[in-house]
């Protein structure tokens, strides 16, 4: 109960702090962003100068009144400290690459400072994950470890950047929001049937050392085996040349949706996200066939696979999907 309501006041508070301060990347901290208030060592150190004054009229004692002023005054010196530790900071850029569901996902918080000045002690906290902001040379970056659970967006909320620099008497923070919520990918099937096999006129090759057709000869390498040896090319070469075969690869590979029908929704999803890395790995071509899309590919490289692992990530849900149908 009280951690429903906790979070209910939160997100009220999230929404009230971003209307008051709106605004895309970069983020430039001034005093009209940044909050300040003492800590608990703060509160301390308040009431026992207020005990300390009390004392030091009640008994006359000039040099006790002296040291409770310094030291009030250090107090608000070190208010004033913490807030330009932030002041004139500004957040350029917040991103992630995307992890498949259950993986950690690492954001990356890229700040840089309009002056050379030196700020230490500067942390960066989102949904409960901390990481320190290291600035060299006025620029920096931190990265945060956030827990991944579901296919999607991923809203990583407000991340709050705050430092207790120098003396730990007061908190000063700032907020800032990342431009775009960040994508994971569905979590691929552990285990399952091998890859489907291509078939068709398109039918590719590749090299390989156990195929049945000459593809060329090269260089030996050290870990090649002798019996790949090209030996009468190499003795009018004078040098060891290594014979390559190309073997049938077969046709693109077709991940159709439609196939996978015996699978519940998420079964698929996670079944054809494991196809497609593993087209990947094997230098596959391959298309993927979604309800209610266009086809994807033939193709295969970085850009192709997270078009596809995008798009299944952001299917609907099953409940969505059945509601829809």
């Amino acid at each position: 109960m009280l951690r429903a309501i906790r979070r209910r006041l939160d997100a009220r508070f999230d929404a009230w702090i971003r209307r008051r301060t709106p605004g895309r990347l970069p983020v430039r901290f001034d005093r009209h962003r940044i909050y300040v208030l003492p800590t608990r060592f703060g509160l301390f150190f308040a009431v026992l100068l207020l005990a300390m004054g009390a004392g030091a009229l009640n008994y006359n004692n000039n040099p006790a009144l002296l040291l409770c002023l310094l030291l009030g005054g250090a107090g608000i010196a070190s208010l004033l400290q913490a807030q330009l530790q932030l002041s004139g900071l500004a957040i350029h850029a917040i991103g992630a690459e995307p992890v498949a569901a259950g993986a950690p996902l690492r954001l990356r918080v890229h700040a840089r400072a309009d002056d050379s000045r030196e700020r230490r002690g500067l942390r960066v906290d989102c949904t409960g994950q901390t990481a320190t902001l290291d600035l060299a040379n006025s620029a920096g970056e931190a990265d945060i470890v956030l827990p991944t659970r579901v296919r999607g967006w991923l809203d990583p909320g407000r991340l709050r950047i705050s430092t207790t620099r120098p003396l730990g008497l007061a908190r000063a923070w700032a907020y800032a929001w990342a431009d775009a919520p960040l994508l994971v990918y569905p979590a691929p099937e552990a285990g399952g049937p091998p890859l489907p096999t291509g078939r068709g006129e398109q039918a590719q090759s590749r090299v390989s050392p156990g195929g049945e057709d000459v593809h060329h000869l090269r260089d030996w390498r050290r870990g090649d085996s002798l019996r790949a040896v090209a030996w009468k090319a190499s003795a009018r070469r004078d040098a060891l040349l290594v014979r390559e075969f190309e073997q049938p690869q077969g046709a693109d590979i077709v991940l159709d949706w439609q196939r996978l029908q015996a699978l519940r929704h998420e079964d698929r999803i996670r079944r054809l996200a494991r196809w497609v890395d593993e087209a990947e790995r094997e230098s596959r071509r391959y298309r993927l066939r979604l309800p209610g899309q266009p086809e994807l590919g033939p193709g295969r490289g970085a850009a192709h696979r997270h078009a596809c692992l995008r798009a299944l990530a952001l299917l609907p849900r099953e409940d969505d999907a059945r509601a829809a149908g």
